[in-house]
């Protein structure tokens, strides 16, 4: 018999982030590959190009070049974790989410709040900067025109994110053609001139402040790349996370350390050394020196307002999503969650707006520089923590897209760098970021505590130990696999396809149905069908019995299996599943029993596979599909997706008279397509190539949604 009811994992979302009743509301996904590199890209050519040269080479002289390498090199570990996570949890929250359901809620409290002020601190950096550059044209107060500059921003974000990244993409495009042909302009200016005397004059001496000067300047310009990792914050509104995240990363990190190398050589090549250092514009100083005047100033001086717009409007896009999943989970006010008349964060978008005005007010340039950088060194330690707790919890529902290579030596040296760094940064930076978690600590321990129920995916770590396991993110992250649906190497149409069907008898139970699906499946996975029973019956946990909606999906894992095969069993009377006597006991009668093999060594596939399943049980209509359904070849289409099948009847008369007389291997068919399913008469056949086609003959024909459109558009009417 089931061990219980399944719960479904919205449901258990709702037990501990929402009101009783009430579903968390999921943001639209509408960002793309070249959104993912915009708002990467923006996020970091602002302060850290066009603000933060000057200041930087106050700490390190000529070798700031050097320290802007390093710090681009260092971001690496965290840029790779964050893309694993990003892909295996696309969730609003990014950073926040995946430190808080790898650690626990009291870790992800300092984690969400630390990265809540990290990248408000950054944005607000970059609409000071960009009021300095306004202030070169234009006599205009700075701080007040960064603050009319935060609402602006503000506003924009709350009418849609759309609207944000369509903006995002075209400053973004203008300010790397503008910073191309600042680098090509300056290094053509550099060819003249003579490189011993260029040397002598500008890079010598190149350590001034020694090798410690240009590791903590390397600490104070990681905040340049700092915005690399944001878009894990908006991970939820991503198409296709598990290609653009990574991709959109890795593509913008390239392209911001040529960038900022090449750029700050050029600055440190043509300007004194003395006029460097408390220059708080100096591309535009430096850009006097060989663009032509005043155009090329006014570029420059576009470019860099470009920069920091697009920096404080990614800020605010990413850093509204924090206050948006900590009040989900119960950590910040709930009315940060609600989503607005625009589909968008509106309460969190207007708190996020007003910590960077405070931050404006508040702070000095190079105190909210380092304050971002310690922030976002934190930040980024607990991020490849977190990959390590994940992947030593082993999860199966764990199932990244995208893995981070040289586990677990490049999160170790990550965590390493962030602790060194932030020490170098500077005493009282580093105080207060010590401030910071204790007040984060005692926050938690004050307001949430009794508010959540959640404790991390470290305790499945425990469990190994002989401690308990944290079984509501095991419902969650299988939530998280349904939403992203199964992928192409799962092949779950030929699973449907190639799958077992049995009709129970009306008198049969549900001893009978494991008893009918094992004999079925024994023979296609090599094992004995009495101890597959007896897994399916007995050893399946909790999470392995799915039982919804009239259906109940019993599952088990077992090493060395080819590939996933299942077995479709029909009772139309329904059976009782006899699930015992507590509050979650199933009492319904199940109609469709959907008994899953796999391999345990690929147990994210066999879970991909049931979440799918699971999806087309959840559906409205699921049941009378079901029961209507006259033959194993209607049942299977039942768990297809309708835009992944079609079903075709071959007649003499009509499109698809032509297929009369035809064998299947001679079929002209898209590649992607495969005939499944052919039904003659009362008699469902195996597909061959050398079957021959007869007028009557009903086929399903699975493929790819593109294929299966060009098909239905030749073949129907």
């Amino acid at each position: 018999m089931l061990p219980g009811r399944y719960r479904t994992p919205r449901m258990e979302a709702e037990g501990e982030g929402s009101d009783a009743g009430e579903q968390p509301q999921r943001l639209r996904k509408e960002l793309r590959l070249i959104d993912i590199y915009a708002i990467c890209t923006g996020a970091m050519f602002s302060s850290g190009f066009f603000l933060l040269p000057g200041i930087a080479s106050a700490q390190a002289g000529p070798a700031v070049v050097l320290a802007y390498l390093l710090a681009g090199i260092m971001v690496l570990p965290a840029m790779l974790s964050a893309a694993e996570l990003s892909t295996a949890m696309p969730r609003a929250g990014g950073n926040y989410y995946f430190i808080d359901r790898s650690m626990g809620p009291m870790v992800g409290a300092i984690g969400g709040i630390g990265d809540w002020f990290a990248l408000v601190s950054k944005s607000a950096f970059a609409l000071v900067g960009m009021s300095a550059y306004i202030a070169i044209f234009v006599d205009v107060p700075i701080r007040p025109v960064a603050i009319a500059l935060t609402l602006v921003f503000a506003l924009l974000n709350i009418v849609g994110v759309k609207q944000a990244t369509r903006l995002q993409v075209l400053i973004v495009g203008f300010l790397l053609i503008v910073l191309a042909y600042f680098v090509v302009a300056g290094l053509f200016s550099l060819l003249g001139v003579d490189p011993v005397a260029l040397t002598r004059d500008q890079f010598t001496p190149f350590l001034p402040f020694g090798v410690e000067g240009v590791i903590a300047t390397s600490g104070l310009v990681f905040v340049s790349y700092s915005g690399l990792t944001k878009v894990a914050s908006v991970s939820e509104e991503v198409r296709n996370p598990n290609r653009d995240i990574p991709l959109g990363m890795i593509l913008s990190l390239g392209t911001a350390t040529a960038l900022y190398v090449v750029g700050v050589f050029i600055m440190v090549a043509v300007l004194d050394p003395g006029t460097l250092r408390e220059d708080l514009t100096p591309v535009a100083t430096a850009a006097e020196t060989f663009l032509p005047l005043p155009a090329g100033l006014l570029l420059i001086v576009a470019a860099a307002a470009a920069a920091f717009a697009s920096t404080g409007n990614a800020g605010i896009l990413s850093a509204a999503r924090y206050p948006l999943a900590m009040a989900r989970d119960r950590l910040l006010w709930r009315g940060f969650s609600r989503i607005g008349r625009f589909e968008t964060p509106t309460s969190a978008i207007l708190a996020t707006a007003a910590l960077m005005a405070l931050f404006i007010v508040a702070l000095d340039e190079e105190g909210i520089a380092s304050i971002a950088s310690a922030f976002n060194l934190l930040i980024f330690g607990l991020l490849n923590l977190a990959v390590i707790v994940m992947r030593e919890s082993r999860i199966d529902a764990y199932d990244p897209g995208f893995r981070a290579p040289l586990y677990p030596w490049l999160q170790i040296a990550g965590v390493i760098v962030s602790i060194v760094l932030i020490a170098q940064i500077g005493t009282l930076t580093a105080l207060l970021t010590l401030g910071v978690i204790v007040g984060c600590g005692a926050y938690y321990a004050a307001y949430a505590r009794h508010r959540v129920t959640r404790d991390g995916a470290i305790y499945h770590i425990f469990e190994r130990l002989g401690r308990r396991r944290d079984t509501g993110l095991d419902h969650e992250l299988l939530d998280i696999l349904a939403e992203q649906g199964v992928r192409d190497e799962d092949r779950f149409a030929e699973v449907v396809a190639r799958a077992a069907v049995v009709e129970l008898p009306d008198d049969a139970d549900y001893d009978d149905a494991v008893h009918a699906a094992a004999e079925q499946l024994a023979e296609r996975v090599g094992l004995d069908a009495d101890r597959l029973a007896e897994w399916f019956t007995h050893r399946s946990p909790l999470t392995a019995t799915p039982v919804s909606h009239g259906a109940a999906l019993p599952h088990v894992l077992v090493p060395g299996v080819a590939h996933p095969e299942l077995a479709i069993v029909r009772s139309r009377v329904g059976v009782d599943t006899g699930g015992g006597d507590g509050p979650d006991a199933p009492t319904d009668p199940v109609y469709a029993l959907l008994f899953l093999v796999g391999d345990r060594n690929r147990a994210g596939q066999v879970l991909r596979i049931l979440a799918q399943v699971g999806a087309h049980v959840d559906e409205d209509g699921f049941l009378r599909k079901w029961n209507v359904a006259r033959d194993e070849q209607e049942l299977k289409e039942v768990l297809l997706e309708e835009e992944r099948f079609l079903s075709l009847r071959v007649e003499p008369d009509g499109p698809t008279h032509h297929l009369v007389g035809h064998r299947l291997r001679e079929l002209e068919f898209p590649e992607g397509c495969l005939v499944a399913l052919i039904r003659r008469g009362d008699t469902s056949m195996i597909p061959r190539g050398s079957t021959q086609l007869q007028a009557g003959d009903r086929l399903t024909v699975i493929g790819g949604a593109e294929d299966i459109r060009l098909l239905a558009d030749r073949y129907t009417a």
